[in-house]
């Protein structure tokens, strides 16, 4: 009876969370309070003068944007919901027939992503807690680079010693450069296995030590080149004009896929897929169409996993914990993907760039998976190989787990020849690739669109956040890197709203309208920037000229104002600690959340702007893994690297400074005139600029008061100075009026 009782009961189970009855009656506060405000814009407009008119309906332009970004915020808020799995379950009723599952780790260059980094990344996956027999590796090396091929013949070698340690002291960390740093700066340590832990280090620093040197080298000696392998590689081989090359570096079916214990390894596959000129290689999204493909001949592990060649396991489990659902008799049918959050084991304790996205995490994801619809973000995605390969869902639709790939008469060598012209580049030519089969082509984002076209195929998707988090990896160390990786995710997520896949125009009769309005959150990150840009230049320019665009605080408009702004602030500072900031990382999260919306923002809709007229062509950067020593020194101490002379640093200080002239000239027109009587109607403008210069501190200590190399640079102070003087000096021409 009991074992029925366990046969029949669910592999994962689903709660909400307390107190939303209190957080509606808040959400309802605030909307009544912005009724209000929208109320006094409409009916108090000023018509003495053009200007004033114009400044007035500006700002009452970017309130009525708050407030409608507002309303598609609290979507995710409504009804967030959180998921507790059983394993024990799960092998229980599976045993020895769980799924075959496909890793995929991609890495594109080996300067911005050091191999030694990508190969803890790869052991990490190569030692997950699983039957080895149904796990196969594989590493797509956009740049094709015979340094990074090295690195994992010497990975795959040292695997052999590696995974049977991780075994036999269940480690954990499984990334072997995370555990060793870990291991050496905890507070406590693990002493009956301390003999073979030094053992194990060593071993792994003499391998780091030489995928580094070959790496400094820029070539691999020809002592070294030990695998058959290497003769795929010729002189005239570049980046981005190479042959496709595939190679099984541990196949099960060889005697020697073994580890010092005699236990079987996993399958590890190298591909770089061909790439020429003249071919649009469509970014990361190729490469793992080109990963479909050619392990759907090899593995055909009918899961998928996608990570990031810095994003590590940190949790052996995870892939039993996804499997739940997968395989839940009752619901797991439905499940086109699971996805698990993005964390960084790099963040500092401030968390100086907002790396973390903690509130995104922990509040966002789970309340888009109250809709059964979080997002895919990238990385750290289990997918079902069906649903990622196009397939629509049915009602009837019945997964096989148990299908592979029959090996009996290819070798390695001959399947590598076979699957060979599945890489190359005129494959994908009059084909659905990237259209309707695989991850979507011609977006920023093609891991957020190939989300949402798994959802509009009926498929919904799973959130699961471990309290042992399933990845980690490397946030942004600089301003500059942080900036630019959100301008990209900003640029996609318009590109998809603009698109013939926008949730919020389109998507409507295929998918929840919650959902469709919790992915318009990140469709629409980029609209923010001008109603940001409005209300950082307007309130404090007419400041300066001492014209009042606020109620006087002893009107009873003045209420709703500040009511607003404090209830909307408390809770977001409560909402940040409760995601396990500091009250200094929310500050901090503050400032970025204004720097990135009057940069990064900025030019993503100036990006799709050009882009829509022919003007500018789809780029994907890298944000690089590895900084400098100074930078790298500055960003541990928290101190903020201004050291870029990118147009985007000029937006910043020039903002900056605009907000300080303009406070500063208040407060020397009341010290000097003794002016106390404008205190009451202009009270809101000067907290306002007061609050935008408090955040600002670190940019003006960039521009006037640091000599390091984390200074900004000359060339942006003098032009940021100048702009923002003339900007000063025309406004007060201008608004002369008053």
């Amino acid at each position: 009876m009991e074992r029925e009782m366990t046969a029949r009961a669910p592999l994962f189970q689903t709660h909400g969370t307390k107190g939303r009855t209190l957080y509606k009656l808040y959400a309802s506060f605030i909307l009544t309070c912005i009724l209000f405000i929208l109320f006094y814009r409409l009916t108090h407009i000023p018509l003495e003068h053009y200007t004033l008119t114009f400044a007035w309906i500006s700002l009452f332009a970017s309130e009525l944007w708050f407030s409608f970004y507002w309303i598609l915020t609290q979507t995710v808020r409504w009804n967030p919901i959180y998921h507790q799995t059983f394993k024990q379950r799960l092998l229980q009723r599976y045993g020895n027939e769980l799924p075959g599952v496909d890793v995929f780790v991609c890495t594109a260059d080996p300067v911005a992503e050091p191999p030694s980094l990508v190969m803890s990344t790869v052991l990490s996956m190569m030692a997950y807690d699983y039957p080895k027999e149904k796990l196969s590796v594989y590493l797509s090396d956009d740049a094709g680079s015979e340094l990074t091929f090295y690195a994992l013949c010497e990975a795959c070698k040292f695997a052999k010693h590696w995974i049977p340690f991780c075994n036999k002291f269940d480690v954990e960390p499984r990334s072997p450069n995370a555990f060793f740093y870990k291991s050496c700066h905890s507070s406590s340590s693990n002493l009956p296995i301390s003999n073979e832990w030094s053992k194990m280090k060593d071993m792994y620093e003499e391998m780091i030590n030489r995928i580094n040197f070959v790496v400094a080298q820029g070539k691999v000696p020809q002592k070294l080149k030990q695998h058959q392998g290497f003769s795929k590689w010729t002189s005239d081989m570049i980046p981005r004009n190479h042959d496709a090359v595939i190679q099984i570096l541990v196949d099960r079916d060889d005697e020697n896929s073994v580890d010092n214990e005699n236990i079987l390894l996993p399958r590890v596959i190298y591909v770089a897929r061909e790439k020429r000129h003249q071919h649009h290689h469509n970014f990361k999204a190729g490469s793992m169409n080109v990963l479909l493909r050619v392990s759907s001949q090899i593995s055909n592990g009918p899961i998928i996993l996608n990570v990031d060649c810095d994003m590590y396991s940190n949790n052996s489990q995870s892939i039993k914990d996804a499997l739940c659902f997968f395989l839940d008799e009752k619901k797991g049918h439905e499940i086109g993907f699971v996805q698990y959050p993005q964390y960084y084991d790099n963040i500092t304790k401030n968390d100086l760039y907002d790396n973390s996205l903690n509130v995104l995490s922990m509040i966002d994801l789970p309340g888009m998976d109250g809709f059964e619809r979080p997002l895919y973000i990238g990385s750290g995605c289990f997918h079902r190989r069906e649903a990622l390969e196009g397939r629509k869902y049915s009602k009837g639709y019945i997964e096989d787990w148990n299908r592979g790939v029959d090996r009996t008469c290819a070798s390695a060598c001959v399947l590598e020849e076979k699957v060979k012209h599945l890489a190359s580049c005129i494959y994908e030519h009059n084909t659905l690739w990237g259209k309707e089969i695989g991850l979507r082509y011609g977006c920023a984002a093609e891991d957020m669109l190939t989300g949402l076209a798994i959802h509009y195929k009926g498929w919904k998707s799973k959130y699961m956040d471990l309290e042992r988090k399933a990845f980690l990896g490397v946030g942004p160390t600089t301003l500059e890197q942080n900036l630019l990786q959100r301008k990209r995710w900003s640029e996609g997520g318009l590109q998809i709203f603009l698109s013939k896949s926008s949730p919020l125009l389109f998507g409507h009769q295929k998918i929840k309208f919650g959902a469709c309005m919790g992915y318009s959150i990140y469709n629409l990150w980029a609209a923010n920037s001008f109603p940001t840009l409005t209300y950082l230049l307007i309130p404090p320019l007419f400041l300066l000229n001492n014209i009042s665009l606020f109620p006087k605080v002893s009107s009873p408009w003045f209420i709703p104002f500040v009511l607003v702004f404090i209830a909307k602030h408390t809770y977001s500072l409560i909402e940040s600690l409760y995601s396990g900031n500091t009250f200094k990382g929310w500050w901090n999260s503050q400032r970025m959340w204004l720097l990135v919306r009057i940069t990064s923002y900025f030019y993503a809709i100036i990006d799709n702007i050009l882009n829509y007229f022919g003007a500018s062509k789809l780029a994907f950067t890298i944000t690089a893994k590895v900084s400098d020593e100074e930078a790298l020194k500055q960003y541990e101490q928290e101190v903020m690297d201004c050291s870029s002379t990118s147009s985007m640093f000029v937006i910043i200080s020039t903002v900056a400074l605009i907000n300080l002239f303009c406070l500063f000239g208040e407060v020397m027109r009341m010290i000097l005139n003794g002016e106390g009587r404008n205190d009451d109607a202009l009270s809101i403008q000067v907290a306002f600029c007061g609050l935008v210069v408090a955040i600002n501190v670190p940019i003006y200590e960039g521009l006037f008061l640091r000599k390091d190399k984390g200074r900004m640079p000359y060339s942006v102070t003098s032009t940021s100075l100048g702009i923002a003087m003339l900007v000063c000096i025309l406004s007060m021409h201008g608004l002369s009026f008053a």
